[in-house]
């Protein structure tokens, strides 16, 4: 009916529709387009308006909403529309098009060119590349690298194509993928500044943050004043644990922007991270200000496991979490926030339903597959045999400067590493990403190969790789070692996946196992939002079964490794500390030093959930919390069933 200019039919159909499916996207749309071409302008944009409570990412909407409003006369309104509609989509051409009308008309010729520019490029750029950019933008991510996927087999140097493939990698977490297609654009074209940024970009989400400093420092070199490119610079300092340096440039980034939300919360970050609390505080809730459904502003609040949210914030999270224009992300992380609050106030069924609320939505946007990691976990068993080890015995770098600290996040290994770190020859670095990236390189997902070649090519390794491995490793990890001590911390929990990996580059590292009840560890996994990965946590079933399958593995490493890992029961620290910091201290082949057992006391950055946690003396009352919520936990305990510490 539209496309037959049938303008009345078309509205009354899509009106009928409406009461049908209230919710959905292109009868809405079809409404609004409609209704404007009736001539009934106000009653669009009323349309557009319930719209965006429902589809706030859809980048027509905002199109739409500026034919409307350049209809009416409403030329800034009308622009800032378009602005919207193609950073959300821009294959979107009509806006573009009236963009570059606009700003001619209001004397803006350098944004003018700019948009004819951009219409220029889309008629240049082929069907495939415009026809998959749309499908992405509009959320059909499969639908998008299935079709560009197909184009590039026939046109495998389309830049375009390639680094719409790598946003598409970006958004699905295959990240080195995302990395390669990107680095293979600008060695074609070192002048592609979006592809750079974008580079950058996915270099800190893979945790290389040298090399995302330099390329942002090129792009600052090239523009000192765009903002995206400074806040690419402040990330990866971040990233260094330099959050001095990452701070002065929020700072600086916030004069001109003071309503910034995003900025105000990564200083709120930085500040939690060096231990200045109360400014913390101050700068999440400045954030909630700037933006009030911003669920992560209240995240980090009720992250801080010391906050306690007064009635009117309790009642401010309610509402928005219940709102229907709220963005899922802000959802789950105002449930998280809303779980925490309610605890604290011992109203534990209703503090239950928003954990388990918000474990359900963060778990709906996961791909993740419990099967895949104790399929994983099995094949460790089957390569990393004692005969394994015992034909490669003298193999790896000898050095003996690292300390791992694995297993189980929320397991105390936050304490086990400010404890360490509070020795004069021990430094504390950070949760470290290289031996899990190590573990991705020789999988074999960076060739492109279908099946992962990790563990089984650790067989395939000659002892002066296994050397060269290890010597990778201390050379990429020296960036942090600011101290110039003897030995360093990584606290990646997920390395006890690869400690015999550890064991062939590292055969003289120490390895500290983390170990807490299982009831107790597991239930607070489930409590805890994380910044990224460990999604295993967003369900019960599967993080009982992610503990059983820990538990065997590490098993397994004792068996073929006998005393290569330390156990550290963190029910035992709390009983014991003095016992247990000086086993700690005697298996890293350190002198018993009294700093350990004030470790409250060492001033340094720790950026992990239990920062203000380690920030005081041992505490008792967390042993038991996860018994509040015992009634709700059957679950667990039957995916526990049979698991022991």
């Amino acid at each position: 009916m539209l496309e037959a200019r049938q303008f009345a039919q078309c509205e009354a159909a899509a009106r009928a529709l409406v009461n049908e499916v209230p919710e959905n996207r292109d009868v809405l749309y079809l409404l609004a387009v409609s209704q404007r071409y009736c001539g009934r302008i106000a009653d669009a944009l009323r349309t557009l308006e319930q719209f965006e409570l429902l589809h706030p990412d859809y980048g027509r909407l905002f199109q739409e909403r500026g034919h409307c409003l350049r209809s009416a006369g409403q030329t800034g309104p009308a622009v800032t529309a378009y602005q919207q509609a193609v950073m959300l989509n821009p294959t979107l051409s009509a806006s573009w098009q009236a963009l570059q009308g606009l700003y001619a008309g209001l004397g803006d010729a350098e944004n003018a060119r700019l948009a004819g520019a951009n219409v220029a490029k889309l008629s240049t750029l082929p069907r495939a590349v415009r026809e998959a950019t749309n499908l992405f933008s509009e959320g059909q991510t499969y639908t998008a690298e299935e079709l560009i996927r197909r184009h590039l087999l026939a046109n495998p140097t389309d830049i375009e194509a390639m680094r719409l493939l790598a946003r598409i990698g970006v958004r699905l977490e295959i990240l080195d993928d995302a990395e390669y297609l990107l680095d293979s654009v600008l060695l074609a074209h070192p002048d592609y500044h979006a592809a750079r940024f974008e580079y950058a970009n996915v270099l800190i989400q893979r945790h290389k943050f040298v090399q995302a400093l330099e390329q942002a420092q090129r792009l600052i070199a090239l523009e000192p004043g765009n903002r995206s490119f400074r806040t690419i610079s402040a990330n990866a300092w971040v990233g260094l644990g330099r959050h001095e340096e990452a701070q002065s440039i929020y700072r600086e980034l916030l004069d001109g922007a003071p309503q910034d939300a995003d900025l105000h919360l990564s200083i709120g970050h930085a500040l939690k991270t060096l231990g200045r609390q109360t400014e913390a505080i101050a700068a999440y809730r400045q954030a909630a200000v700037a933006r009030p459904d911003f669920g992560d502003a209240y995240w980090s609040l009720a992250n801080l496991k010391t906050y306690s949210f007064p009635e009117e914030e309790v009642a401010r999270m309610r509402l928005h979490a219940q709102a229907r224009g709220t963005a899922v992300a802000d959802q789950f992380h105002l449930c998280f926030a809303l779980g925490k609050a309610l605890e604290d106030r011992s109203e534990f069924a209703e503090s239950f339903a928003f954990y388990a609320r918000g474990n359900a939505l963060k778990k709906s946007e996961s791909r993740y597959r419990i099967e895949t990691f104790e399929r994983s976990a099995r094949l460790q068993e089957e390569v990393c045999t004692p005969d394994f080890f015992a034909a490669r015995r003298g193999v790896g770098c000898p050095r003996p400067d690292p300390i791992f600290i694995v297993g189980l996040p929320r397991a105390g290994s936050t304490l086990l590493e400010q404890i360490l770190a509070s020795h004069s020859q021990v430094e504390g670095t950070m949760e470290l990403a290289e031996i899990p990236r190590l573990a991705l390189h020789l999988s074999g997902r960076e060739g492109n190969t279908q099946e992962s070649l990790y563990p089984a090519v650790l067989g395939e390794l000659a002892p002066e790789r296994l050397r060269e491995l290890g010597e990778k490793y201390l050379e990429d990890t020296q960036v942090l070692r600011t101290g110039g001590k003897t030995h360093f911390i990584d606290k990646m929990p997920n390395n006890f996946r690869h400690i015999g990996l550890l064991h062939l580059i590292l055969p003289n590292a120490r390895i500290i196992d983390a170990r807490r009840e299982p009831m107790a560890c597991c239930f607070s996994n489930f409590k805890q939002l994380f910044a990224s990965g460990q999604e295993f946590t967003y369900s019960l079933d599967d993080i009982g079964r992610y503990y059983r399958a820990y538990l065997r593995l590490m098993d397994h490493w004792d068996r073929v490794l006998p005393g290569k890992v330390l156990r550290i029961q963190h029910e035992a620290v709390v009983a014991d500390l003095e016992g247990n910091v000086r086993r700690l201290l005697d298996f890293c082949g350190l002198e018993f030093e009294s700093a350990c057992l004030q470790f409250w006391k060492t001033e340094r950055n720790v950026r992990t959930a239990s920062s203000e946690q380690v920030r005081r003396p041992i505490f008792t009352e967390g042993l038991q919390q996860w018994r509040n919520f015992e009634p709700w936990l059957g679950p667990l305990k039957d995916a526990l069933a049979g698991a022991t510490h």
